[in-house]
């Protein structure tokens, strides 16, 4: 029976994915309108990855150049400032918030994302909701050693937990763990496209939906 949930943050909880999309086209619009085409372009197709990993794959993908450490710093922290208000006053996925102070009191919740640690605890903290999860995970943790650290330390038998996310990198986590996978879907439905998983539009139906899963068990 289904009794944990982890959620994958931007684009699950809270509708951040085009918060996120222009700051990079801010960050690196000095590079011209090309490179902001693939800067945006690989940010929306790897929506599951730190941004720590995104810098150094457009330096040395796209801009063909190296990145210092003080460059790599001074990214962060302009990403961060441009951000972190944005996604505290974003709206929530339809029927997240609900799901979420509705059914706390019946499963364990987590979030498991590619924002930082200290980020993602800013803004959680700052939107009043933490109180509804056992644990937030960030980066530069890994989402699969996440889920793993969870299962193990509480002792969750990985036939009783899903993952709910809007990326490739969060349906790879639940697959490394053998932990069943829910898609939300919203202008992304390319990544998912030859993916056998269940495919929400938003968490409005998610308590029905949970209960489907509560007899059956990945082999």
């Amino acid at each position: 029976m289904i009794d944990t949930i982890f959620f994958d943050f931007d684009g699950v909880i809270v509708e951040s994915v085009d918060i996120k999309a222009e700051a990079f086209a801010v960050l690196f619009e000095h590079e011209g309108k090309d490179v902001v085409k693939k800067v945006v372009e690989y940010h929306l197709n790897n929506t599951g990855i730190s941004r720590y990993e995104k810098f150094k794959y457009i330096y040395k993908e796209i801009l063909n150049r190296s990145l210092s450490k003080d460059e790599f710093q001074r990214l962060c922290d302009k990403f961060a400032g441009l951000v972190t208000e944005a996604v505290v006053l974003a709206p929530y996925v339809k029927g997240a918030k609900e799901f979420i102070e509705n059914f706390a009191s019946k499963y364990l919740f987590f979030i498991v994302t590619a924002t930082p640690q200290e980020e993602i605890d800013v803004i959680i903290q700052r939107r009043g909701i933490v109180r509804f999860f056992r644990a937030i995970y960030g980066a530069p943790k890994k989402k699969s050693d996440a889920i793993r650290d969870v299962l193990k330390k509480e002792g969750i038998n990985p036939c009783d937990a899903i993952y709910i996310g809007d990326a490739m990198s969060d349906f790879n986590a639940a697959k490394d763990n053998f932990v069943r996978f829910i898609a939300r879907v919203n202008n992304n439905e390319s990544i998912f496209a030859d993916i056998q998983c269940l495919k929400v539009r938003d968490l409005s139906d998610l308590g029905t939906i949970i209960k489907q899963y509560d007899h059956c068990c990945i082999t």
